[in-house]
């Protein structure tokens, strides 16, 4: 059996479906809506503002490599302005918000999609966001809120399986 709402798969008897929460069997029948779960009610918004902010960050990483080709092409207006281990700290400060910036995007994919590694993974760089102020705390604060506790561990199970 299939949720009539979002597709999802059902088993028999569940009175309501993990993924979005839609009324199914004998709530439906006796036209009581049933309590949405913490971790389904949050899990997309969580998802999808991981994928947003990750995308913000890997942006400034693109314009300045754009702004860095420009300038190696038409050369710098400052010649040795830039000394050698500074151009080296910024590729390596740009390397690591760009890798970051992916992984918050597979983090946010697999929060929406359901996949069993991700709930992990979101805590994990959830804890790293905190100190990203002011977007990055409030992002790892809602990460922790909604997958640390031990019932959303077992909720967040039963939606990847389903």
């Amino acid at each position: 059996m299939f949720c009539h709402a979002c597709g999802a798969q059902i088993q028999p008897g569940q009175n309501y479906c993990l993924a979005c929460g839609t009324a199914t069997g004998s709530y439906q029948a006796a036209g009581v809506a049933p309590a949405r779960s913490r971790v389904s009610g949050h899990i997309r918004t969580l998802g999808i503002v991981w994928i947003v902010l990750s995308a913000l960050r890997i942006l400034p990483i693109v314009g300045l490599h754009w702004f860095w080709h420009f300038g190696n092409a038409y050369g710098w207006p400052f010649p040795g302005a830039f000394p050698q281990h500074f151009l080296g700290i910024l590729g390596l400060i740009s390397g690591l918000w760009a890798v970051t910036g992916l992984v918050g995007i597979v983090v946010g994919w697999g929060l929406l999609t359901w996949q069993p590694w991700a709930r992990i993974l979101a805590i994990v760089f959830g804890c790293l966001a905190l100190i990203h102020i002011p977007f990055g705390t409030a992002l790892g604060i809602y990460t922790l809120w909604v997958l640390l506790p031990a019932e959303s561990e077992r909720e967040y199970r039963q939606a990847a399986r389903a």
